[in-house]
Order: C-alpha cells, then structure tokens, then sequence
C-alpha cells in the first residue's frame, strides 16, 4: 500500500534501502542506474548527453540548478538521463545566459529530480558497493508503494548486456557543419560557400528548450567543403560538441545511425571514420559495430573513436571490454600521455574500460588514468587508428586534449 510522508521524492534502490527527499521536475516514476558525477558546472550538458541514458545521475556538487539552463548547452536534442539528485534545493537562476530554470526545464522534459539528499553518503556507498539499480519517484502528495518500487528495481535488467545506442542514434543520415562556441558570437556558422543543413532530431526523448541562438554568426573561415576532409561520425550517442571540434579542426562532417552498413559509409566517399560516444553495453553494441569497424581498417583510412567508439575499436581488434566497478564521471580526471608524460585534465563518462592486458601486439597504449590506472587510449601501429576513453570536447582543461581533433584532421591530409 502506498505510505503518506512529508516526502514528496525517493529514491529506492533494488536491495530496498529508500531514499527520501523532495521531488521536483517531473512528476512519475524512472528506472536507472544510479552514478555519481563530480562536475561542478555542465549539468545541463550532463543531462542532455547520450551516454547517460538509462541513468540516474549524483551530483557530488551540492549547487545544482543555480546558473538555470538555456538553448545552447545541451549536447542532444532531448535529455537521456531519466533523472537526477542534488543535495540542496533548485533556486532561482542567476546567471546572464540563463533562458530559464532548471526544475522548469526538468519538468518541461519529463525528467525527474530528487533534492535534499546526502549526496555524500549516496557517493560513498557508490564507491563501495558499485553503482546499484534504482528507481527514482517523484510524487505531491507523496505517496509511494516501496515494496512495489523494490520489486521494480530488482526487475530492472541493468546495463550490463544491453545494447542502447539503437535507442539513442539517430534515424537519418545528416550533415553538421556548425562550429565551436564563442562568446558575443555564439556557434560558429559556415562559411557562405558551404550549405548549412541542420540535424535532426533522435529517435527517443521529451520536449525541446526552444530558443533562438543570441548574438551573431560567426564564419568558420575561408574553406569550401572540397577543402575540408571528408568525415563519416557514427552515432552511438553523439555529443553536438564533438561534431563542432570536427568541424573547428577542418572536417566536413557527415552523420550516420549506429547501425548504418560499411556500404552506407562508403558511399559518402570518406577520408575519415569516427566513432562516437555513447551509452549501454560495448560488447552488446559491438554485434553489429565491429564488423563494419573490422571492415573500414581494411581500408586503412584514419579512424578517431572517443569513448564508446574507444571500446569498440578495442573490441574490433580483439580486446576485451569489461564493466567497471564504480565507473569514471566527471570533469576533473587527471590522465597521463605515455608519449610525453604530460598529464591531461580530461572529463570522462563511462561505465565500462578496454582491459589493457586483452590488446593485440599492434596496439600501444597511449593514455592512462591517473585515478586508478585503467586505459583510457590506445593506437594500432600498423595503421591509422587510435581512440581515447575520455571526453575531449567536454574542455575541462580547457584545451588539454583538443590536439586529438588536429591530429585525426592531419591524418587524412597525409
């Protein structure tokens, strides 16, 4: 039966510990695993990245919501989070680019939060125990069935296994050609000789922050498409920003769904593979990514992978993938280049890693987390591939790893 509290949010995990606290956002019920995230800023970005679907996010960072959300700070279309768990209550925005506030865009997207928690103690039993299935409520009058919101954690499948980029890709072939952000000028736009075809939306997910973009265009310079080298970027969860560093970097960059034939690919004519991020299970995605990978390193064309394409070109040479025991998220790990020793300030969101003692002969590590010293890249010496575990677009650096972009454009002008 379902129990009357001053609650108006919990959170039960699936061996039945309840969390209460007090709901905003949406009002329902959402299924997920639940992770923690150290990011101090970027929590509309989180929310909006791909790769969290499926996933209830624990800000460590107590402030969540105080700088509200606008337009452009969003890495997808629709959030793919289902919800999320802060330590103090949303406030009023304060903050100049502030279009609107966050539990209103919340609500707006059918995403739910939960306020007033420990996330500190959340945190702990997460880096203890592992990141555990959970359902996350939010309900006025605050009323909830725990040993219903129990049994429908412990029937939750979890991540492992479970293949979720076909939910997130895109449905359509596309062409992205907008750049980086700049301030006063918002997101570059193409040079007047290029044709600006804007994307589509996925094929999963709630309603949009409409908005116009302020400020003026800003033109990428003097390139004509010819020019620029010819990018395919596969869609397993893409971030909008890895496009723009594709673009800044000099790539003309054509978008396919995750599942598109290496017939599909070759049809653009490409100088240049990439493989997105993206949420869910590598091995799972890897059924029907690694033939087409397998294929395009036939060629021996350049390949770029971050994150989920790091694993599954790690799978595609023969590697194994395995899942972590807390996973890596947010925006201040440090990660050490063994080319130089020079150690990058990186943001990472994963939950699974390339086991680094699985790589093939022809593959040399070539990052490693300075947290607990898993992989985090590798190349392939006999061919123009490499990939990384960490996200570069996300800038925490700011610029760190932004040399990542230069060198997968420079590889095809070779």
């Amino acid at each position: 039966m379902p129990e009357a509290t001053t609650a108006t949010g919990i959170l039960v995990l699936a061996d039945g510990t309840a969390i209460r606290g007090r709901g905003f956002g949406a009002e329902g019920v959402a299924v997920g695993e639940v992770c923690f995230n150290t990011a101090m800023t970027g929590y509309q970005e989180v929310m909006t990245d791909p790769s969290y679907a499926a996933q209830i996010i624990a800000f460590t960072f107590p402030h969540i919501g105080n700088v509200g959300v606008n337009p452009e700070d969003i890495e997808a279309t629709n959030p793919h989070a289902v919800g999320c768990i802060v330590r103090e209550d949303v406030t009023a925005p304060s903050n100049w680019r502030a279009a609107g506030g966050f539990d209103a865009w919340m609500k707006l997207n059918g995403r739910i939060g939960l306020a007033g928690v420990d996330t500190r103690a959340l945190t702990r039993r997460i880096r203890e125990l592992g990141p555990p299935n959970a359902v996350i409520a939010h309900r006025k009058d605050g009323a909830f069935d725990v040993d219903e919101l129990v049994a429908l954690a412990r029937d939750w499948p979890g991540l492992e296994g479970t293949d979720l980029a076909k939910p997130v890709t895109t449905l359509q072939t596309y062409q992205w050609d907008e750049g980086l952000w700049r301030l006063g000028s918002g997101y570059a736009s193409p040079s007047a000789s290029e044709v600006l075809l804007r994307a589509p939306a996925r094929s999963t997910g709630s309603a949009d922050l409409a908005g116009a973009r302020p400020g003026t265009s800003l033109a990428l310079g003097e390139e004509t498409s010819s020019q620029r080298k010819r990018v395919i970027a596969i869609d397993y969860g893409l971030k909008r920003n890895i496009l723009r560093n594709l673009v800044d970097a000099g790539a003309d960059v054509t978008v396919v769904p995750a599942t598109a034939s290496f017939d599909d690919i070759m049809a653009h004519e490409p100088q240049g593979l990439f493989l997105s991020n993206g949420p869910g299970d590598p091995a799972a995605t890897g059924e029907y990514a690694v033939p087409v990978i397998r294929k395009w390193l036939d060629t021996g064309k350049p390949l770029f992978g971050i994150c989920l394409g790091h694993q599954l070109l790690g799978l595609a040479v023969g590697a194994r993938t395995t899942k972590m025991h807390q996973g890596h998220r947010g925006a201040n790990h440090p990660v050490k280049r063994l080319s130089d020793g020079r150690v990058e300030i990186t943001s990472m969101n994963h939950g699974f890693a390339v086991e680094r003692e699985s790589l093939p002969a022809n593959a040399r590590e070539t990052h490693v987390s300075l947290f607990d010293g898993s992989n985090c890249g590798f190349e392939l010496t006999d061919t123009s591939a490499f990939s990384v575990q960490y996200h570069p677009e996300a800038s925490p650096g700011p610029q760190d790893s932004h040399y990542l972009f230069e060198r997968f454009v420079g590889e095809m002008a070779k």
